[in-house]
């Protein structure tokens, strides 16, 4: 029995409003957030999409002729009760809204709602639906007396020592509740260190959600983490979660914690420090059960120590440190890297999977990322698409066998970098002969006056 799919791909919306303009806008601004998108007219139309196994999410107008969106809702939870349904309103609903929330509804949008509202609604929901299709995937394979697959692993692939550490780490601390603090170079990986540590975790069939610092604005960061009443301030018509909230039994990452003002740095220490929070313009304080994981590129005890960071959030957040490698400090991983990102480019573009020969490969493992992950991501899909050191020869790149071979390769061409082109090492590090060696580097176009440092 194959197992589920770790971090897979978000499933569709299925947008539901009887109003032509406004399936029209919402599908624009789904899609611009590179989202599938499936419009239904009616309510009939869409409960054929709907199943225990839809892989999306339901985004629906209350008011419609024929069936109403709040009978569309109970119809899906009925089908799938873990389905999230998010009900769009007009100003006069806004009770039925909530009341709907009470029988299961996930969110609802009172009209006109902004884009932003609409994707960042959307993409908690897909989140939470892709948490649920896991488990639900990982409790059958564990009925199924099989095993189970690691995410750590599924997420963070390489064999270098940096890596391997790195991956031992985090199975130590996953099964506890400590706040882990991320701190690496930008681009090197910090989301999937941290997605990894929820995965693994007790929380896994809970919310994570995402909290990107340095882009909240300003005037809304606190109501945005905390959220707010009806009436708390100028514009706000209606009471709010905050994202904290959205995270109940589940897990809060912070990145690019360092670009938080001082000011809700105090905030946050409470937060954090007490496991409540409370709304603006209330008074009453709501209990948090949340794992905080925060993530930044800074050295944040440099910062304390500049009065640029508060010395008294580090300590509450560092309780267990995590350093993600930057590229230079894996240099071995860099070939097998490639070719994965490079398997998964074709795929998306529907192509054949291109000839690397061993000296591209081994001139990528010498070369510098000041990108990190992300930039060798980005130059695996330009040479997909020929853009990047030639096209190469297109092969079929459909079959087991080739992807076998291709990978073998990539291993290989890993471990002659790692041993700066010494065969004796290499077949060493890999438990091969010397002579099964030569046959496989033969085989693959491999030589090893490629790997050769200058």
């Amino acid at each position: 029995m194959s197992g589920p799919v770790i971090g897979m791909p978000p499933g569709p919306v299925l947008f539901v409003d009887d109003e032509g303009h406004l399936r029209h806008a919402a599908a624009q601004t789904l899609q611009l957030a590179d989202l599938d998108v499936i419009l239904c007219d009616r309510a009939e139309a869409a409960l054929a999409h709907l199943s225990r196994g839809f892989p999306g999410i339901l985004v629906t107008d209350i008011r419609m002729p024929g069936m109403d969106g709040l009978s569309l809702m109970r119809e899906s939870l009925t089908r799938d009760p873990d389905l999230p349904v998010i009900l769009v309103t007009g100003h006069g609903d806004v009770e039925l809204a909530v009341q709907s929330m009470r029988e299961g509804a996930y969110d609802f949008l009172e009209k006109p709602y902004a884009p932003a509202r609409l994707t960042e609604s959307v993409a908690r929901a897909l989140d939470k639906r892709r948490l649920t299709l896991e488990n639900r995937a990982l409790r059958s394979v564990a009925a199924a007396g099989g095993a189970l697959p690691d995410p750590i692993a599924a997420r963070l692939s390489g064999q270098s020592g940096a890596m391997r550490s790195l991956r031992e780490r985090l199975r130590a601390v996953a099964g506890t509740d400590a706040d882990v603090l991320i701190e690496g170079a930008t681009g090197t990986g910090k989301e999937q260190v941290a997605r990894a540590l929820h995965e693994a975790s007790r929380r896994a069939g809970m919310p994570f959600v995402q909290v990107n610092c340095a882009a909240l604005p300003e005037g809304l960061i606190e109501s945005e983490l905390f959220g707010h009443e009806s009436g708390a301030f100028p514009g706000a018509t209606r009471a709010r979660y905050g994202k904290f909230e959205h995270a109940r039994g589940g897990t809060v990452f912070l990145d690019e914690i360092d670009s938080l003002p001082m000011p809700l740095q105090a905030k946050l220490l409470h937060a954090i420090q007490d496991r409540q929070i409370t709304r603006l313009g209330s008074n009453e304080a709501m209990p948090l059960d949340v794992r905080f994981v925060a993530a930044s590129k800074r050295d944040l005890e440099a910062a304390a120590a500049a009065g640029e960071f508060r010395a008294d959030l580090l300590y509450r957040l560092n309780v267990v440190t995590l350093r993600v490698p930057g590229l230079d400090a894996r240099r071995e991983d860099i070939p097998a890297l490639f070719m994965g990102f490079l398997a998964d480019a074709v795929a998306r573009a529907g192509r054949d999977t291109p000839q690397v020969p061993g000296a591209v490969l081994a001139a990528l493992a010498a070369r510098d990322w000041p990108g990190h992950v992300r930039e060798l991501r980005n130059a695996a899909e330009r040479y997909a698409l020929g853009l990047e050191g030639g096209p190469g020869q297109a092969g079929p790149g459909e079959s087991l066998a080739e992807r076998v071979a291709a990978h073998e390769k990539a291993l290989i061409a890993a471990a002659l970098a790692a041993q700066g082109g010494s065969v004796k090492a290499t077949y060493e590090a890999l438990g091969l002969s010397r002579k099964a060696l030569y046959e496989k580097m033969q085989k693959h176009g491999l030589d090893r006056q490629d790997f050769r440092p200058d």
